[in-house]
């Protein structure tokens, strides 16, 4: 397992992220962070360790500068996030260590509206998971567009989030799961709850990334 401090570049800024390499990993699995949190997020960062350890690469990064994430507007820009994801996903499909793999992308809370943007503007996109997230955010005219395969995971006890996730469900017209887990709320911080959910998302991504041609 090799870990490596990364700069993305992205435009006008360079994104600060960590790449996580397993031995002979199955594929790659960028991760977009919700609104207010960062490539240190403890519960996307305890997903990446689950993926590792069924040899999936990672990529945590941060998808926000530190002075755009002192404003409240930008966290919610859906577009520019899917700009970011789209830089590190082309990031990966250029670097020496990841350019042969398949590649996810997980998001997390608006993570998950840019990681589905991303995917239907990039047919190279080969899995997405979203944990807790907003997929309606993404539009409807994107996820009719999303041809990735597609796990929305969304606690039993998350009501309104619950209905938001059908509803881009219902819109989406690729391989798809909606897997809801008994007893969690929005940040799946009840015992036993994250677990499954990484669990759900590295079956996913397991499935779907495994091998190494494009």
């Amino acid at each position: 397992m090799r870990s490596l401090d990364v700069r993305i570049p992205a435009g006008e800024v360079s994104l600060e992220g960590t790449l996580t390499l397993p031995d002979n990993p199955l594929g790659v699995v960028a991760f977009a962070h919700g609104s207010g949190s960062s490539r240190h997020s403890p519960r996307n960062r305890y997903v990446a360790e689950v993926l590792q350890d069924k040899r999936i690469a990672t990529l945590l990064f941060d998808l926000l500068t530190v002075r755009e994430d002192q404003t409240y507007a930008t966290r919610f820009d859906i577009e520019l996030l899917t700009e970011r994801l789209l830089a590190a996903v082309a990031w990966l499909e250029g670097g020496t260590d990841t350019k042969d793999m398949r590649i996810g992308c997980f998001g997390a809370s608006t993570g998950a509206a840019a990681a589905l943007q991303a995917a239907a503007k990039h047919p190279g996109i080969a899995a997405v998971v979203s944990r807790g997230g907003r997929p309606d955010l993404a539009g409807p005219q994107a996820l009719t567009l999303v041809r990735a395969p597609t796990l929305l995971i969304v606690g039993g006890r998350d009501d309104v989030v619950i209905e938001l996730n059908q509803q881009a469900y219902d819109l989406l017209r690729c391989e798809k799961k909606l897997d809801i887990v008994p007893g969690a709320t929005h940040l799946f911080e009840e015992p036993g709850t994250l677990e499954q959910a990484a669990e759900h998302a590295a079956k996913w991504f397991q499935s779907h990334l495994a091998g190494t041609g494009k």
